[in-house]
């Protein structure tokens, strides 16, 4: 496989796996992908659970005014949203 990247990126992936920090290139190109994944994944998820959160909410009913629902509230939440 043959990856381009700039001078100074390829640089400072030498000079991680010279300081010992990857044993070789291939095996931060590993560590970097399962990472990119994980935080791929994670934020699918989230994702979904947003589109849920949403999808319920648009199925729970009408809506109601924000004013109507701060009517009777603490006066301090007044004007706050």
């Amino acid at each position: 496989m043959i990856i381009t990247m700039p001078a100074d990126m390829a640089e400072t992936l030498r000079r991680t796996v010279a300081d010992g920090k990857y044993a070789s290139i291939s095996e931060f190109a590993r560590k970097a992908l399962c990472s990119r994944t994980r935080r791929c994944d994670t934020e699918l998820r989230d994702l979904d659970m947003f589109r849920s959160a949403v999808k319920a909410g648009l199925n729970s009913g009408p809506g109601i005014p924000a004013s109507q629902m701060l009517a009777g509230t603490d006066p301090s939440y007044g004007g706050k949203l």
